[in-house]
């Protein structure tokens, strides 16, 4: 399964997926695309796996977004509806996602950022979707677009198709924080040191949730959420936090 597009390793209970196309901006392509998904299913199975970090190897880009020569290919459709699935893949994994940016994230890149849970970025970094540049536009990342930046925002970005700041990235909800270069490695650290101690069935079934409740209606989402707070009260790890608050000592989680 593995090859030089991407890199996969696990410590200290996460798993980064670095995009290793240096070269290429770290670009996207229909064979990187597979087997991304194909990591994440092995992450997700390996219950050593608690937080899964996406990120792009060098210091200069995250990843620029799609080979643009693959989307004019034959298998262009193919491609499209596999970089589709990749995001909603991501959206709804069940295990923390933390995409650790360090440099441009442009286009596709930023489909990876949205879909993630948190996103952390070099203050150096420059985000966009400079699709219209080039006649196309963001339609699949179009989608998370909306479910996180407000709309003149995400509008403006689309149709300028200029690349912006990290820290207007912040600002706007695009990302979750924008750090000095000299801070970023260390935050990134303690974020994953932080993720890996919760609760991993705890996680899962909130994730999973929330994910599921997003087009609810209100009172739908709060009957919803009302049967799954039971099933979550219900874990072992519930039991075993509670307990440890009240013995104040750190609980530990085994996920079960």
């Amino acid at each position: 399964m593995s090859s030089n597009l991407l890199l996969y390793d696990v410590e200290n209970n996460a798993a980064t997926i670095t995009i290793n196309r240096e070269e290429q901006r770290n670009s996207i392509t229909p064979e990187l695309i597979k087997e991304f998904l194909n990591y994440l299913d092995e992450a997700q199975k390996d219950e050593n796996v608690r937080v899964i970090v996406i990120t792009g190897s060098g210091q200069k880009a995250f990843s620029s977004g799609a080979n643009l020569g693959n989307a004019m290919s034959d298998k262009g459709k193919e491609a499209f509806g596999d970089y589709a699935k990749l995001l909603k893949r991501l959206a709804s994994f069940p295990k923390p996602t933390v995409a650790r940016i360090n440099g441009y994230c442009l286009a596709g890149g930023t489909g990876l950022v949205l879909a993630s849970d948190i996103a952390i970025a070099k203050s150096s970094a420059k985000f966009g979707t400079p699709e219209v540049n080039v006649g196309l536009w963001p339609m699949m990342i179009g989608a998370l677009i909306f479910r996180n930046v407000p709309r003149k925002k995400a509008m403006e970005m689309i149709l300028l198709g200029e690349k912006i700041s990290a820290d207007r990235a912040a600002e706007m909800g695009l990302i979750t924080r924008s750090v000095p270069p000299e801070n970023f490695d260390n935050e990134v650290n303690e974020t994953v040191k932080k993720l890996a101690a919760k609760s991993p069935i705890g996680i899962k079934i909130g994730k999973e949730a929330f994910y599921k409740m997003e087009d609810m209606s209100f009172e739908d989402a709060v009957d919803f959420l009302s049967e799954k707070l039971f099933d979550v009260a219900s874990t072992e790890d519930a039991v075993e936090g509670i307990t440890a608050f009240l013995e104040k000592r750190e609980p530990l989680f085994k996920g079960r």
